[in-house]
């Protein structure tokens, strides 16, 4: 099985997280404290099809860059260790995704490489209470974690939650195609013999 369990106990944060790229999404259970951040990662993880628990108690009095970075690294290293070698996946995915006036594109590699490049801007620096800005941390945190070389681009939109939710879609989609076990791939993807 591809899973792994994570824990991640600092000053700031401490997070329990469990990741099943093959489980049952209808098992999910998120809990950050941060009702938008819990909103997409119940998407990311019902598009990624992976079943995620997630338990974080963060200094979210302070504000909330600690536990999004955090739990970006806490998942970006569950995704690391649920693949292993990765011998056999597709290892690429990309995706074009809209929701109502935005469309972004997502592109990835896992690599073993990690890259972000994060090309979208906001008319709104904040969702309810949430932080645009954090959303660059956290997908760096999951990309560096992950070993993905991760491209993000906001083609169009002013809404935004609406460009969160593609954005979180997209990138979710793109990795169920990238970590997909493909038969046909003999080993690891890569002519190196390594990823």
């Amino acid at each position: 099985m591809r899973q792994a369990a994570i824990s991640r106990n600092t000053k700031e944060t401490q997070i329990e997280l469990k990741l099943n790229l093959d489980g049952n999404v209808e098992n999910s259970r998120i809990d950050t404290g941060i009702g938008f951040f819990d909103h997409m990662l119940i998407l990311f993880a019902y598009h990624g099809n992976m079943e995620l628990e997630l338990k974080c108690i963060g200094d979210i009095n302070v504000d909330y860059h600690h536990t999004v970075e955090d739990v970006g690294i806490a998942l970006g290293s569950a995704i690391a260790k649920s693949l292993g070698d990765k011998a056999g996946i597709k290892r690429y995915g990309s995706m074009l995704m809209p929701m109502d006036e935005a469309l972004v594109e997502v592109a990835l590699d896992i690599s073993g490489r990690p890259f972000l490049i994060w090309d979208v801007d906001f008319v709104s620096e904040k969702v309810g209470d949430f932080d645009a800005e954090l959303g660059e941390e956290f997908f760096r945190a999951l990309a560096f974690n992950a070993g993905i070389t991760l491209h993000i681009r906001k083609l169009s939109g002013v809404n935004t939650h609406h460009i969160f939710e593609a954005i979180f879609k997209g990138v979710a989609r793109g990795m169920r195609k990238a970590m997909k076990i493909d038969k046909t791939i003999k080993g690891i993807p890569s002519t190196k013999g390594i990823l």
